[in-house]
């Protein structure tokens, strides 16, 4: 590519489109030019690489305005790349993104295409209006496969299979949230009955409701606090090593974790109340004589 042939097979992707293709997928040309549609068979062929391409192949240069061709080195398999747009996942979703060039469908035509469409409308309401399009177009043109992007990515088994993973371990992590509330409510609740007597000593000599209600959720805050700082790190840390589990999603997603933090902090506080309220509610006279 760009080079001399060495003699090595290079395998990439490629896929025949129109000048619309880029921008119906919102893909992001970072460099260079799309397809005219004026480029048909009677114009040099040109191509447009993805990203992944271009770092592979031309480390450290500029591809646009450098030429391929096939292994055989054929005058016609001759094309100039003209753009570089940023990759586009066309396989499954937990597989890695192949290098891969765009050539225009207008120079090389073929009988079977597949066609994109963008809309601001319910996709499945669009498909009939589409097909509907086609046919007026040549009646004879066979349309199937009609289906959206979402279902075609929901439908997808890796995704089901994710999916399913998702709901177990959001099961898992429901109990596990309970099952800390309940903890924290229990050692919250026993360290107010061992702290009976302090209590209703402040209580006599004047201390607020407000301040005991500070007091057990200050305890409550530091051990959830604790908490939420040590898990946040393992989650972090454990993310990292299920990155390729992840869809588009960085390991340390700052609002998921700003999201969960949130949650179990309110959860701690909703933990603490009772055992404070308990605590507030003390008669000190009672207190004082029970010990």
């Amino acid at each position: 590519m760009g080079r001399a042939y060495n003699g090595e097979h290079n395998e990439v992707l490629q896929r025949g489109v129109t000048s619309d293709y880029f921008a119906t997928l919102q893909a992001k040309l970072l460099r260079g030019r799309t397809f005219a549609d004026a480029e048909d068979l009677t114009k040099p062929r040109v191509v447009v690489i993805n990203q992944t391409l271009a770092k592979k192949f031309f480390p450290g240069e500029d591809p646009v305005g450098q030429r391929f061709a096939d292994t055989d080195l054929n005058p016609k398999s001759i094309k100039e790349i003209i753009g570089i747009v940023d990759d586009i996942r066309e396989g499954p979703l937990d597989a890695e993104i192949w290098p891969a060039y765009y050539y225009a469908f207008n120079q090389s035509p073929d009988v079977g295409y597949s066609v994109v469409v963008r809309t601001q409308q319910p996709g499945e309401s669009l498909i009939p209006t589409v097909t509907d399009a086609i046919r007026r177009i040549d009646s004879r043109i066979s349309v199937s496969g009609q289906t959206t992007m979402t279902a075609r990515v929901n439908n997808a088994a890796n995704v089901y299979l994710r999916r399913s993973s998702t709901w177990l371990v959001g099961g898992f992590a429901a109990v596990a949230l309970l099952l800390g509330v309940v903890g924290l409510y229990g050692v919250i609740a026993y360290s107010v009955s061992q702290r009976t007597r302090e209590i209703g000593v402040r209580i006599a000599l004047g201390a607020q409701r407000g301040t005991v209600y500070r007091l057990i959720m200050k305890e409550a805050g530091v051990l959830a606090l604790a908490g939420i700082v040590i898990g946040t790190g393992c989650a972090i840390l454990a993310a990292s090593l299920m990155r390729k589990l992840l869809f588009g999603t960085p390991p340390w997603d700052l609002t998921t974790l700003i999201c969960v933090a949130a949650v179990l902090g309110a959860s701690a506080l909703l933990a603490s109340f009772l055992p404070a309220r308990r605590a507030a509610s003390v008669d000190p006279i009672s207190a004082l004589r029970a010990e």
